[in-house]
């Protein structure tokens, strides 16, 4: 699309990864904040039989990336083939059982990894210690003390030929398919949206969250072609980059990558944002309980993220523009995890308080 080899002669290849990531970051972190998007907000939502703001920015987001990711793929500007995510082996019961760790531990933080990293630029204490929480117990299932029961519960079912599963092709469909189910999920956006009177304003930002993951998946490709070493072709997420980006600042000779751009971008354009928009502020717990209930989330969160192969981001937005079957799966389990969290325990709580 564009010729990046002058760029990568002057700073080198993990540079302008990192540059990358951070471009990307900086995209979705003024995005996020200024649409307040977050899955857990919208599954909570669902779950009280509502279909108001938070689904209508949900919808914004999703129907987005997928138009644009998919508008790429058309334009030859990306190849969803050599994504990290499709050339590995998928796994059906670490979508299934990551999914709904994940959906109740958002529940339980009140609120999924992305917005908790949103929330932490623009001063809130509670998402700072919940997201530590989440970076550390993400590296312990990737590299520490859990790996090994992330790996045994990940092996229960994986998807065949060492590859996952691109929806579209196992089903025989035409490449402009996933450009066309965009299109609808964005009607669909729209009507969510002209329902609930979005402003035109939350509709751009809602909208830039789906084209940030896009741009991500654009500039990792790009680099890929040009690179000589290998470069992960990936997109925003945020389960393996916390937990790399924390390491980043651990290690001595750290190297630079995507990942460890990306959360400082997401920091740096969601705290621009909030400054802009007067919404810098310093907010704690509220109690030990609502610090007990976040840390418990924060912890459901990492394991289920790294089971799941991603997080509400990483698997519902950037694996679900590909139209990667266990990103879809993991991302329908979300719901599910999160809507009978939300049952179960706020609704339950608020009825039983109600009584009292």
């Amino acid at each position: 699309m564009f010729d990046i080899v002058p760029l990568i002669d002057a700073l080198g290849e993990g540079p302008v990864a990192a540059l990358f990531g951070l471009i990307t970051g900086i995209v979705f972190g003024i995005a996020a904040q200024r649409s307040s998007f977050c899955l857990r907000a919208a599954t909570v939502e669902f779950a009280r039989g509502q279909l108001g703001s938070r689904m209508a920015v949900w919808f914004l987001t999703f129907s987005t990336a997928l138009v644009w990711v998919q508008g790429a793929r058309l334009m030859g500007w990306f190849s969803p083939d050599d994504a990290r995510m499709m050339a590995v082996a998928g796994s059906w019961s670490g979508a299934i059982i990551g999914g709904l760790m994940f959906g109740a531990g958002m529940v339980l933080a009140r609120g999924c990894s992305g917005r908790l990293l949103v929330l932490a630029a623009t001063g809130n204490l509670r998402s700072v210690v919940s997201g530590l929480i989440f970076a550390v117990v993400a590296q312990m299932s990737l590299h520490g003390w859990l790996s090994p029961l992330r790996d045994r519960l990940a092996q229960l079912w994986v998807t065949p030929g060492g590859r996952n599963v691109d929806m579209l092709g196992w089903l025989g469909l035409p490449d402009a398919t996933g450009f066309v189910i965009g299109l609808i999920f964005a009607v669909l956006a729209l009507y969510v949206s002209w329902k609930n009177r979005i402003s035109a304003r939350t509709l751009v930002f809602a909208s830039g969250v789906g084209f940030a993951v896009a741009v991500g998946w654009v500039l990792t490709y790009t680099l890929a072609q040009s690179a000589f070493e290998p470069v992960n072709v990936t997109s925003a997420t945020f389960s393996g980059p916390s937990a790399n980006t924390l390491m980043f600042f651990l290690i001595p000779d750290p190297a630079l990558e995507f990942d460890v751009g990306l959360v400082p971008g997401v920091v740096i354009g969601a705290f621009l944002a909030a400054l802009v928009g007067r919404e810098l502020k310093f907010q704690g717990f509220d109690g030990a309980a609502a610090m007990q209930r976040s840390m418990i989330g924060a912890v459901l969160m990492g394991f289920g993220a790294m089971l799941a192969g991603g997080c509400a981001i990483g698997a519902g937005v950037t694996g679900g523009s590909i139209f990667a079957a266990t990103a879809w799966l993991a991302l329908l389990c979300m719901w599910i995890g999160g809507v009978i969290t939300d049952w179960l325990v706020d609704q339950a709580g608020a009825t039983k308080t109600a009584a009292a």
